[in-house]
């Protein structure tokens, strides 16, 4: 596995932090390097500056943005993986720039949370050519793709499922909290729906890549109607529509298209 490999890690947040020990248990030798002053993690060193950390190896980037980070990149790295959340452009004008100073370059996303880092819970999406040995001490690593911008293009989204899943549900607490249920009464109904409801999405996407949109459970006109009530209803409840109304204004595009008669899948016309 390499682990006599010395690696630098930028960026001290709670993720980087996080990663900065994986790779200490994983028998790596450890430099950090971070713009203030915030503890290192045990058993790491402290570099004064990125110029000090880019003597290592290999150097892992998990910075708050791109714009942060490409002031910091130089020929000096030897080999960069990068795990700072972008765009798939970002991601794509970061690796033409490594591949122009002859730089050794992985381009990954991180689909965990700090705390299941250094274990199998934790899935590392990379793109590119190439995987590094270091992914490994994170958790999984997932290769998606050859092009190094589709690992921030899985990573944005996943997130937009999970930001719309987080959004209804609070939707959800919201509405029902006005008449008194708590979030313990509904949240196991809450997760059982979810999960019935995933079990839905390999034949929505089988819809999508045929433009199959024919029906005979559950029509887009009915579900216009029902997102149309909900919206109503949270606001005679007193509480806010954005989420709902959003969601049935961009239904009745697709109900306006001639898609009403049509499977909820079929809102892909109007989305792409």
């Amino acid at each position: 596995m390499g682990i006599n490999k010395t690696v630098s890690v930028l960026g001290l947040g709670r993720m980087g932090s996080a990663l900065a020990s994986a790779l200490v248990d994983a028998g790596y030798d450890v430099t950090v390097w971070n713009r203030s002053d915030k503890p290192a993690p045990p058993n790491t060193k402290r570099a004064a500056t990125p110029e000090e950390a880019f003597k290592s190896d290999v150097v892992v980037t998990c910075l708050s943005t791109y714009d942060v980070q490409e002031p910091l990149l130089t020929n000096e790295i030897k080999t960069l993986v990068n795990l700072t959340s972008g765009t798939p452009e970002e991601a794509r004008a970061t690796a033409e720039w490594a591949k122009a100073n002859g730089v050794e370059y992985v381009d990954g996303v991180i689909m965990a949370v700090p705390q299941q880092i250094g274990t199998k819970q934790a899935r590392i999406l990379y793109s590119g050519q190439q995987e590094h040995h270091v992914l490994q001490a994170f958790g999984e690593p997932v290769h998606v793709g050859d092009d190094p911008g589709m690992a921030a293009l899985y990573d944005l989204a996943l997130l937009g499922i999970m930001w719309s899943a987080f959004g209804g549900y609070l939707q959800a607490v919201a509405l029902l909290g006005t008449a008194g249920v708590t979030p313990q009464q509904f949240t196991p109904a809450a997760v059982d729906f979810l999960n019935e409801m995933g079990t839905l999405l390999p034949e929505m996407g089988e819809e999508t890549q045929h433009k199959n949109y024919e029906t005979d459970v559950s029509a887009l006109d009915i579900n216009v109607a029902g997102l149309r009530m909900l919206a109503e209803a949270s606001r005679q409840q007193g509480i806010d529509t954005t989420v709902p109304q959003a969601l049935h204004d961009l239904f009745q595009r697709a109900q306006a298209n001639g898609h009403g008669a049509h499977s909820i899948a079929s809102v892909i016309e109007v989305i792409r």
